[in-house]
């Protein structure tokens, strides 16, 4: 009895599904059927930017867009400045993300790398399977004259 009731219902939803002239499938009676339709890709925020060059190759770099606020923030945080003192006496490209010895979770150090990146004090590059790490600090003093300097002493 219930195997006959199963393919009744198969039988059924088998009857309801067509095909439409372009080819898809496509449920003709269920009226929570919906075409899929693509919608256009907005363009990134200066986060995002921040996040991806590669997206918006005239923000690649720029801290002109970084709100203070965000500067500050990125700053504020005991375990980023410690990030931001490592890179400052490390020459570019030379730490990797692995190589910080700071009391966080990996997943916890990735978020902290993304802020500071976010606040444009950080630039990171892919080498093989590590991420590599720059202190933008010539660009990040252009945008906050002295900020970095006061952050970097204060750990002395």
């Amino acid at each position: 009895m219930l195997s006959a009731a199963l393919t009744a219902r198969a039988a059924t939803a088998e009857s309801r599904a067509a095909r439409s002239p372009d080819g898809n499938w496509s449920e003709a009676t269920s009226p929570t059927s919906r075409p899929i339709t693509a919608t256009p890709m907005s363009p990134p925020t200066w986060r995002e930017a921040l996040r991806t060059p590669e997206a918006m190759p005239a923000l690649a770099g720029s801290t002109e867009i970084v709100p203070l606020e965000t500067a500050l923030l990125a700053l504020a945080d005991p375990v980023r400045q410690t990030l931001v003192r490592e890179l400052a006496g490390a020459g570019d490209w030379e730490r990797s993300c692995g190589s910080f010895d700071v009391p966080v979770t990996k997943a916890t150090l990735s978020r902290h790398f993304a802020v500071l990146r976010e606040a444009g004090l950080l630039e990171q590059r892919d080498a093989g399977p590590k991420r590599l790490n720059r202190l933008r600090r010539a660009e990040f003093d252009e945008r906050f004259p002295g900020l970095l300097d006061l952050v970097l002493r204060q750990g002395i």
